[in-house]
């Protein structure tokens, strides 16, 4: 599977020094991946929103982009 180009992505940044680089939540230190992580591992969106202080339009954005680019790279 090719990867997200966040670059694509309103809501996040990468800034070299910053959390080692890593795409993270604009004007936070919480990387992209960790969302995923946790809901992966199976916690609800809210769980994730109280254990890492990050807003539900945060996590809708993120997923929306990795949804929609992922319709795109499978050519669907």
């Amino acid at each position: 599977m090719t990867p997200l180009d966040w670059s694509q992505c309103p809501s996040v940044e990468s800034i070299p020094g910053k959390v080692s680089g890593a795409w993270v939540f604009k004007d936070t230190r919480l990387p992209v991946a960790t969302v995923f992580d946790n809901l992966e591992a199976g916690l609800t969106v809210d769980e994730v929103m109280e254990e890492f202080a990050v807003t539900r339009e945060q996590i809708n954005a993120v997923l929306h982009f990795a949804a929609n680019s992922s319709l795109w790279v499978f050519g669907r």
